[in-house]
């Protein structure tokens, strides 16, 4: 199955023998560009460990070797907090 927007991948030599040293990649959208069956281009950002983009990257990987990430996101609670630290803080 084709990646969408907002998935996060890790894709490693599996994907494409030129991902040597794994790294983790949010799709923005699958390029509608001709190529080989099982093959996609996706246009999208290289994360860092903490899940933060670092540049933003098109890929030519096979499909089937892309590993999908379950990224945690922050609950609303502390997203409130650090709000709250933010205010404290200038004050």
């Amino acid at each position: 199955m084709l990646p969408r927007a907002g998935d996060v991948l890790r894709v490693t030599k599996t994907a494409s023998v030129q991902f040597i040293h794994p790294l983790l990649f949010r799709v923005i959208r699958v390029l509608d560009w001709p190529t080989y069956d099982g093959w996609a281009w996706l246009e999208g950002y290289q994360l860092n460990t903490s899940g933060d983009a670092i540049e933003r990257r098109s890929i030519f990987v096979q499909v089937e070797g892309l590993q999908q990430v379950r990224v945690a996101q922050p609950s609303h609670s502390a997203v409130a907090y650090r709000g709250v630290q933010a205010r404290a803080a200038v004050r």
